[in-house]
């Protein structure tokens, strides 16, 4: 059964363009996942204590959100459930247009031996009574590709990235790869000082916990498709002292005119975007 919820807006949350930013909208999902298990009968609300893990993300973009409205209108349910995993799926609308839809991958954790463990049988019996068909959302294909030559980016974690189990939130790791993308696109010089680009889908997928240090870790980003009007990226973020690899990242991004509609990429657009940031 869907749960709804009223996610408030802040202003804060817009970027430069006037509009919620995309990595604001993961901080959506995780408001309105939160309050899915909290509002359902224990054991789950006990379930955010003792541990849940985010393992991935799959998030499609379509309409941008404004400020008129002062929430994000946000339907979520539970889509899947195995014996160590379960998903939930999200639809989200503001001011009654559809604006984005989503879906999150979760695992049980057990904080204090720091492992992944087993659903109980009554969290698994919770879940399994509020299955629904999972929201229509087509993944990104994953490819293998080598990040070694691609475009890099010192990324310091701040203080204030770190959720209530002492890690870097889920949601600061969209912030951390936008970065990246936000550096590649700089280099090419492309869209001047106006970011030209809308990103239109984003998956995710988190490999290890990133821990609060004062050395950087590094977003290595690189193109690894051009379509007429479209690019799509891949992203790692890594320790530069061993290559530990702790989450993946795929973006389509798309390219707008001065109309806000889509545009096809120009031919010296397409010959940077080849080069910069290519992997070898």
């Amino acid at each position: 059964m869907s749960f709804h919820y009223q996610v408030p807006k802040r202003f804060s949350d817009l970027n430069v363009g006037g509009h919620v930013d995309h990595a604001v909208l993961i901080d959506y999902l995780q408001e309105a996942r939160t309050e899915l298990l909290l509002s359902a009968p224990e054991p789950m609300p006990a379930m955010l204590d003792s541990g849940v893990l985010v393992t991935g993300h799959q998030v499609e973009y379509l309409a941008p959100i404004g400020y008129r409205a002062p929430v994000v209108d946000a339907e979520v349910w539970v889509d899947q459930v195995g014996a160590a995993r379960f998903s939930i799926s999200y639809r989200l609308s503001d001011d009654g247009v559809p604006v984005a839809r989503a879906r999150t991958f979760c695992v049980p954790y057990d904080l204090t031996t720091a492992t992944m463990r087993r659903l109980a049988a009554d969290e698994r019996a919770l879940l399994t009574g509020a299955i629904e068909t999972p929201v229509p959302i087509t993944p990104l294909p994953k490819v293998r590709v080598d990040l070694g030559s691609a475009a890099e980016l010192p990324i310091r974690v701040r203080w204030a990235d770190l959720d209530s189990y002492r890690h870097v939130n889920n949601v600061k790791f969209y912030d951390y790869v936008a970065q990246g993308r936000m550096e590649l696109l700089s280099g090419a010089r492309l869209g001047g000082g106006v970011d030209p680009w809308v990103v239109r889908q984003q998956d995710l997928d988190y490999r290890l916990p990133i821990d609060f240090r004062r050395e950087p870790y590094r977003v290595r980003t690189a193109v690894t498709a051009l379509g007429d009007t479209s690019c799509t990226l891949s992203a790692d973020i890594v320790d530069p002292s061993d290559q530990r690899c702790f989450a993946t990242a795929r973006s389509v991004v798309v390219l707008l005119g001065a109309d806000g509609r889509p545009q096809p990429i120009p031919g010296e657009w397409r010959d940077k975007l080849v080069t910069v940031g290519s992997p070898a």
